[in-house]
């Protein structure tokens, strides 16, 4: 793709870094063959080339963004299933941050869509904030029918009570063994996660010290700063950004880490893109490079680091019959696919493949509250292939994926490494307890 970018804006770190991108496109197409919601739409401007397009004369002209390109910039879903696709290696992440960056500093949005987006970045980073608003909800959900449909479906997803947690809050999780750790790592517990789903927390920790691996929770980190950062809001996202690698690298000096572990695929993307991000900040690209290095999702560092000890009694036992379902950070955004099948299958359990798997489910981080009825189709869409091959459970490595799955279908649906977890020698997850 030619480009017609001034020799003064390309002294800014995100055009040079655009333009480079921009250059390796060759207008083929394949990426909208993949693109959930070009499928949907059938509209070119909303597949990555049209977006790529309306990104490239936002930034190469200077102008501010308008209702048109906002619209369906906004209607992307950040799956990365064009990046999959793509002969030429265009890293249309990048792209895509940039362009939302580049609206949420000159476009204006409306009253309404300012303050839905700015309670998602209050609500949603924050587990606290989480939690009250989950309780305050309660009280409104039975004349929640009074709002806009969009509120509505937000307060929908919204939990009527909290899981049990079972492990005490603490720092450091001890090896379960008496003799010296083979491994120390960092668990980032999530903001959302932590509060909607504890046990997935629980069961990493547990299969982390029964293989004698000590686990560390470092205080002060809460969000990984992904929501903010798909919402455009640059300097909230960089804040937390900032705030997490110096406390992981001064973990990592003083105490030591040999891995930093995200068992939300969403979370773990970003993360991994910290080097990327403050790749011109003097201050913060030795340490970000090093954080980015040492992330490893939950199933990439089992398979890597860790000589699973699997219950040969549970493995004997009936086999099941799981969909496995490959959450878009997880298989476009890190590139990790056939590793949590592989984990499954070493229970002794049957994976079963989704037809269209490659094709996201709707969640997206905050997609399905804003933009509720393209997320519903796609639920639609990947709830029918799922209920297709009949599968016993439904086992993803996304927090969002597993809370968009269940709204529609009544196949109960867990975290690969409560899965692990439970063939290892854990317990059996609450939701499976009746098949």
């Amino acid at each position: 793709m030619e480009t017609h970018f001034s020799q003064e804006q390309l002294k800014d770190k995100d055009n040079k870094s655009s333009e480079k991108i921009f250059r390796k496109c060759v207008h083929c197409g394949f990426c909208n063959a993949t693109c959930p919601t070009y499928q949907l739409l059938g509209d070119e401007l909303d597949g990555p080339r049209g977006r790529i397009y309306l990104i490239k004369d936002m930034l190469e002209k200077n102008k501010p963004a308008n209702e048109k390109i906002v619209k369906h910039i906004d209607r992307c879903l950040s799956c990365y299933s064009c990046m999959t696709t793509c002969p030429s290696g265009v890293n249309y992440m990048h792209l895509i941050d940039h362009g939302r960056n580049h609206i949420e500093k000159t476009y204006k949005r409306p009253l309404g869509d300012r303050i839905i987006r700015n309670m998602l970045s209050i609500t949603l980073s924050k587990s606290i904030n989480f939690r009250i608003v989950a309780i305050l909800t309660k009280f409104i959900k039975p004349v929640s029918f009074l709002l806009p449909k969009k509120l509505r479906k937000m307060i929908s997803f919204m939990p009527n009570k909290f899981p049990r947690k079972t492990l005490p809050k603490m720092k450091i999780y001890k090896s379960q063994k008496k003799k010296k750790p083979v491994a120390r790592v960092a668990l980032l517990t999530g903001c959302v996660q932590k509060v909607l789903s504890p046990q997935i927390n629980e069961a990493t920790i547990r299969l982390l010290n029964r293989h004698n691996i000590e686990v560390v929770v470092p205080q002060g980190i809460d969000c990984c700063g992904s929501l903010n950062h798909h919402l455009g809001k640059n300097e909230l996202a960089n804040k937390t950004f900032k705030k997490n690698i110096s406390i992981w690298y001064d973990e990592y000096l003083k105490n030591g880490l040999d891995a930093i572990i995200s068992n939300t695929s969403g979370c773990g993307t970003t993360l991994k893109d910290y080097g990327f991000i403050f790749r011109s900040d003097n201050n913060f690209k030795k340490k970000s490079k090093k954080i980015s290095e040492l992330t490893k999702d939950i199933s990439e560092y089992l398979n890597e680091n860790v000589k699973l000890n699997f219950d040969e009694n549970k493995k004997s036992e009936k086999k099941y019959q799981i969909a496995y379902h490959s959450a878009c950070s997880m298989q476009h955004g890190q590139k990790i696919h056939d590793i949590p099948i592989n984990l499954i299958k070493k229970t002794g359990n049957n994976v079963l493949n989704i037809p269209d798997g490659h094709l996201c489910c709707g969640s997206a981080g905050t997609y399905n509250l804003l933009q509720s009825d393209i997320a519903q189709e796609l639920l639609k869409k990947k709830i029918y292939n799922i209920e297709k091959i009949n599968p016993q459970f439904i086992a993803t490595g996304n927090i969002g994926c597993i809370t968009q799955i269940a709204h529609g279908t009544r196949i109960p649906i867990v975290h690969t490494v409560e899965v692990i977890d439970w063939f290892t020698g854990g317990p059996k997850p609450e939701i499976l307890r009746k098949i």
